[in-house]
């Protein structure tokens, strides 16, 4: 069996016996995380919000992060649905993507919720794509990696077309995953460990912990393809997708000087375009490709409360640790 078929030799349909035991891991941790926004109360937030409690450079990360996600995940979602599932044909790795398509459905509701709660006119926040250049020049990013395989008639025969294949599974688990989302992270969890905005601060906790997954799962799919296919990482691949890692960072980080421009509660845009090449630098190694920045971590409260240490030790915690009952207990 392989994780995509291009010739029918194996029943989707028959998921047993399992072959890719790490995707069965991905799908029963997804099922152990599971949750919904109407969890979370919001009480709080929309005092703050109609208050006098945050500042306008505040008030403009959040409107910002809300208008980016609540885009980004329709996106991935519409990806996961209309491309991948059709290419990836290995069943377990089916079942994930099934239950990843869900998680990201929980996303946009996140944003329905928040959108909902705090009053927002839902043209201005879902317009943002179209308006706000920071973002919208993301957005364009990324579907442009997605052009080939949505070309009507694409097939994965060759190893030029599995290469633009590997394009769209690096440009939406790596860099809209990987990348395009940790900035907002940590820009909305700062918020939150300040008492600000705390019900849309642990929802974003949640995404996250979801997103660490998400990548996981990502990352080790394009390995495994890599194991499968070892003549399409080439060297000039390889530079290829370096070229391109480093220029999804340059767009995060023109993101969080714009969303961010002035110190927000000890918090600032170069820290954040910090935090970005840290992030990107795990990314490359997640990949096997060398590190380009060699930066340190400007928030290390953010590797105790989330994401890159659970990622880098997935296999290696406790199933514990990835329960969630109506609670985040790490």
């Amino acid at each position: 069996m392989a994780l995509i078929d291009t010739n029918t030799e194996h029943d989707p349909n028959k998921i047993l016996p399992i072959e890719y035991d790490w995707a069965r891991e991905y799908y029963r941790a997804g099922v152990n995380n599971n949750w919904v926004p109407e969890e979370i109360p919001m009480q709080d937030d929309i005092t703050q919000w109609n208050g006098d409690a945050l500042t306008e450079p505040e008030r403009q990360l959040i409107e910002w992060n809300l208008g980016f996600f609540s885009t980004a995940e329709s996106l991935t979602a519409n990806n996961i649905v209309l491309a991948l599932y059709e290419y990836v044909t290995a069943p377990e790795c089916r079942q994930y993507l099934l239950r990843q398509a869900y998680e990201e459905a929980i996303h946009t509701d996140t944003f329905i919720y928040c959108c909902d709660s705090l009053g927002f006119d839902p043209d201005y926040l879902y317009g943002m794509y179209d308006t706000i250049p920071a973002i919208e020049q993301k957005d364009a990013f990324v579907v442009d990696l997605t052009q080939a395989i949505d070309r009507p008639g694409f097939t994965i025969d060759t190893d030029d077309d599995l290469r633009a294949f590997l394009r769209d599974l690096i440009g939406f688990y790596v860099i809209m995953e990987g990348i395009f989302f940790y900035a907002g992270f940590a820009m909305m969890l700062g918020l939150k460990r300040q008492q600000k905005m705390v019900g849309i601060g642990q929802q974003f906790e949640y995404i996250m912990r979801d997103e660490s997954l998400h990548v996981g799962f990502g990352v080790d799919l394009i390995n495994e393809l890599r194991a499968e296919h070892p003549g399409v990482f080439t060297e000039s691949f390889e530079d290829e997708l370096i070229a391109l890692l480093r220029e999804a960072v340059a767009l995060e980080q023109q993101y969080a000087r714009a969303a961010c421009p002035d110190d927000i509660l000890g918090m600032g845009p170069e820290q954040f375009s910090e935090y970005v090449e840290h992030v990107a630098d795990r990314r490359f190694e997640q990949l096997s490709l060398p590190a380009q920045y060699g930066t340190d971590n400007p928030f290390p409260w953010m590797s105790e409360q989330i994401d890159l240490n659970k990622e880098k030790n997935f296999f290696e915690t406790q199933v514990t640790e990835y329960q969630s009952g109506g609670s985040l207990d790490w």
